[in-house]
């Protein structure tokens, strides 16, 4: 009654309320994947065929020097 007298609602409409955002989030919640099925759709995902050295290599390469800590913090 509290709940529905905060919200301006008469009793019958908040219970009609809470009904249907139950329903509302319990749908939502059946549609959410678990977090073990998410991890096992990553899986395999990152593998890469070239070897660590190459990697290694081309992420050095990308990198720019910057001119903004040259003079220290």
């Amino acid at each position: 009654k509290k709940l529905a007298a905060d919200e301006d609602r008469s009793v019958s409409r908040q219970v009609l309320f809470l009904v249907k955002e139950y329903l509302t989030k319990r749908h939502h919640l059946r549609t959410l994947k678990a977090p073990a099925q998410v991890l096992l759709e990553l899986s395999g995902s990152w593998e890469d065929d070239r070897d660590a050295h190459e990697i290694i290599s081309k992420i050095k390469n990308a990198r720019k020097n910057s001119k903004k800590l040259r003079g220290g913090f």
